[in-house]
This record gives structure tokens, sequence and C-alpha cells, in this order.
């Protein structure tokens, strides 16, 4: 059972993510917050009397008091096991690239599908990432500082480097948004043979998912 968590202000979207999950065989929604620091008080309340954490948190970008980014880097730096989808609108999306630095999995626009909430939900569940490619195209290109030359980027380039030929051309199909089916395609490789390389990437750079791979990556400089 992937357990979920609804973080956003507007009671009835909540209401309506609620009702569209509500059927699903295998998810339900165990916990509501209006703002990012109910959201924390939740988990600590949840945590404290050792109650089922969510798998996934769907989490709005603008909300009073405390936002949808701020929330996300303090839950994925103290719950690190917790997945966070960022809830977003094509005209939020400046405000919303923040998510991936701050640690989240992923973005889904507000007014999704329920086929595509439910697969979404499930793949990052699973330690996947939802990366498109008009995302990730700018994320990198507008939403995260542009490549300095500092410390920290020689850093992740020193990483990089660790990496095979083949594995460093898979970081960087990922930071194109590509998904395993597509990269396999690509690089005409079995899904299967993508899906290990990727998990001995996140290994050797000690990242959490493929959208740290992206966001790393660019940081990194693209190679």
């Amino acid at each position: 059972m992937i357990h979920v968590m609804l973080v956003d202000d507007q009671r009835l979207a909540r209401l309506g993510f609620q009702l569209m999950l509500d059927d699903v065989t295998g998810i339900t929604v165990i916990a509501a917050a209006e703002n990012g620091q109910s959201a924390i008080d939740t988990l600590n309340r949840l945590d404290v009397n050792h109650q089922a954490l969510p798998d996934v948190i769907l989490m709005d970008v603008r909300m009073p008091g405390m936002d949808g980014i701020e929330a996300t880097r303090h839950i994925t730096k103290h719950w690190p096991t917790i997945r966070i989808l960022i809830l977003t609108t094509y005209d939020e999306d400046d405000y919303a690239f923040g998510g991936l630095d701050a640690g989240a999995s992923g973005f889904l626009l507000k007014d999704v599908t329920k086929r595509a909430l439910v697969e979404a939900i499930r793949s990052i569940a699973s330690g996947d990432a939802i990366l498109t490619p008009r995302i990730t195209r700018q994320v990198l290109e507008r939403g995260l500082p542009h490549p300095t030359g500092d410390r920290r980027q020689q850093e992740l380039r020193a990483s990089f480097d660790a990496l095979t030929p083949r594995q460093r051309e898979i970081c960087s199909l990922i930071a194109e948004g590509l998904s395993n089916e597509e990269i396999a395609g690509r690089l005409v490789i079995e899904s299967n043979s993508v899906k290990r390389a990727v998990s001995r990437i996140l290994t050797t750079l000690g990242l959490r998912d493929r959208t740290q791979i992206a966001v790393s990556w660019y940081k990194a400089g693209g190679l």
C-alpha cells in the first residue's frame, strides 16, 4: 500500500485529489495539510506516535506561511525516504523549478489526469522520478543557477568522472528527461540494462533518484 499526503492551501484542490485516489487499489491518502508548516507538524506527530508516514507527498508550490519549496527542502532532509511531487501550473513554472533543487522527485501539473496521477505516484514510490523533456529543459535553462566553475562544480565533475563513459552517457540522457525505455532505444540496449546502470550510478554518486542525477549533471556543467 502506498501512503499519500496532500498539501495544498485550497480545500477544493485537496478534495479533488482525494476523490481521484479514493478508489485506486494500492494507494491510500493518510493525511492532508494546508501549508508547508502544517505538513511538517503533521509528519512530526505521525513520527512521534509511531504511525505510518506517507510514501509520497503531493506538494503545492504557492501557499501562505511556509511554501512548498521550503517545506520540500525540510522534509527531504528530515525524512529522506519520503518522495515529493510538486504540484504546479504553467504560469508557476519559474517559481516551482526550485523544487527539484530542494529534493523533489518531479512535477505534476494541477490539471493532471487520474491515470497520469496514479502512474506518477506509483513511479516515485518505487524510486523513480517524474521528469519530462519539457520540464527538464526548462529547469536546466531557466530554473537553476548556471554553473559558475566553483568548488562545488569541480567536486561534481570529479564524481561524474568516476563513472564509465556509458554511465555518463546515460546521465546525460536522464538530464534530458528520457525514461529508461527511451534511453534503451537511443542506445540500442535492453531496458533492464539501463535500469541496472541507473542503480549503479545512484550508488556510485550517493544520490537518491534520477532527479538528483539530472540536477547534479547540470550543476557539473553538463560535462
